[in-house]
């Protein structure tokens, strides 16, 4: 089948590449974002893979299942959310890269993003002349698509992130705000708003849900969470994204059928109802700022604030023979012979198979090491940096949830060498 696109180019046409939005669309949409942020942070921190390798792994796997998603001529569910998955980890880490490796601001990343969407939306309505999911049926809809999607998710994290960063709202809590602007965008899309704009709202507001309710899962029930750990939360959510795919694949619930027509009109609406389905998503809009604006101002500890280290101007890569020297030229002696004894200690019981004991005593490094941060930042920002970073490998691979030892030795012996 060909069709004539605005620009006059012909362009073969599919069967839509999507599927229907019901309510199973939107399960399966909010598993994917959870396991996404989960299985990114076991893969990054639990692992010790780090953030950019991170990134650059998930990019490649991106890059391949994304190509065989575009081949394809028709929607395939196991494909399709497949590539979700993968471009909610892919967006999610570029904001994480912004945020923790070059130290830019949340409110900027949201209005980068911000921006970036609507100059997307832009193209994309001027190209195609609509934004409906229901008519991705060329190879450039299809495009948009996915880029829509890759800066929702990197917009959804940016916002959801500086909700937390202003609230200081716990694991359990931070669920609630996303969930109960969802469901005031359901109602108003019942009323009569206007389906793609209610669609693509709720499609940015499920990165938020699923990454907070993750998140909630994971976090240990002495920070107000459920205790799963990364690791199991990615396991518990894949088995259901694996359940609902292998449902939706044999009872074809949400697939768009031959007969039917794809590039189907949007329902048209009452203008009215519209109109004032609008009215009420701007107030809504207006009075979560001025929610987000009293919580910002009542006395709170942000957990991103806590984990956020400063950030230092140098771009200097230091060697660890470097490093090491750097550090007993400019940083007291005594303070570097406690770090050294408590990393000898941890690694001492990693030896003899005292896993609990060793994730007591390195939370004596944490704690040190948090006290002395200003001080030692201030006398040499860029050997901090480094130690900074061997100290975050020694904490993340002795308090995994599966601790391997070699992992652990490795990491400990390396901060040693840097120490010694």
């Amino acid at each position: 089948m060909i069709r004539s696109t605005g620009a006059g180019v012909s362009t073969r046409q599919m069967l839509n590449k999507v599927p229907e939005v019901t309510v199973w669309f939107w399960v399966i949409k909010i598993l994917c974002t959870t396991v996404g942020e989960s299985f990114a942070d076991w893969i990054n921190m639990q692992l010790g893979v780090g953030l950019v390798n991170t990134a650059i792994l998930f990019t490649a796997v991106f890059v391949v299942v994304l190509a065989v998603q575009m081949r394809l001529r028709r929607y395939v569910p196991a494909v399709y959310w497949l590539t979700v998955v993968v471009v909610s980890v892919t967006g999610t880490l570029y904001t994480d890269i912004l945020t923790d490796q070059y130290g830019v601001p949340l409110w900027v990343s949201t209005t980068v993003f911000s921006a970036l969407l609507v100059v997307v939306f832009a193209v994309w309505f001027a190209r195609e002349r609509t934004l409906s999911i229901h008519s991705i049926v060329t190879v450039p809809r299809e495009a948009f698509y996915w880029l829509t999607v890759l800066v929702t998710f990197a917009l959804g994290t940016a916002t959801g992130d500086w909700t937390l960063e202003l609230t200081g709202w716990g694991p359990g809590r931070s669920v609630l705000l996303p969930l109960a602007l969802i469901a005031v965008v359901t109602v108003l899309w019942r009323f009569g708003a206007d389906p793609v704009l209610s669609f693509w709202v709720a499609y940015i507001l499920t990165r938020p849900l699923g990454a907070n309710i993750g998140d909630w899962l994971a976090t240990p029930s002495s920070e107000q969470g459920l205790g799963l750990g990364t690791f199991g939360t990615s396991l518990v959510f894949l088995g259901a994204i694996l359940a609902t795919v292998v449902y939706l694949s044999v009872t074809r619930a949400d697939v768009v059928e031959p007969g039917e027509p794809a590039d189907r009109p949007v329902p048209t609406t009452n203008p009215a109802r519209r109109r004032l389905s609008l009215a009420v998503l701007a107030g809504t809009a207006a009075a979560t700022v001025l929610l987000l604006q009293w919580a910002n101002q009542q006395p709170h500890t942000s957990t991103l604030a806590e984990e956020a280290a400063p950030t230092c101007a140098s771009t200097a890569q230091l060697t660890a023979d470097q490093a090491h020297q750097l550090a007993v030229r400019h940083f007291p002696a005594e303070s570097l012979s406690g770090y050294r004894s408590i990393a000898q200690d941890t690694l001492d019981l990693v030896h003899t198979g005292d896993q609990a004991g060793a994730s007591s005593r390195v939370t004596d490094l944490e704690t040190a090491w948090d006290k002395d941060q200003d001080v030692l930042f201030g006398q040499d920002c860029a050997t901090w940096t480094y130690l900074d970073g061997e100290v975050d490998a020694v904490l993340t691979s002795v308090r995994a949830d599966s601790p391997a030892p070699d992992v652990q030795e490795h990491h400990l012996q390396a901060l040693l060498t840097t120490l010694s």
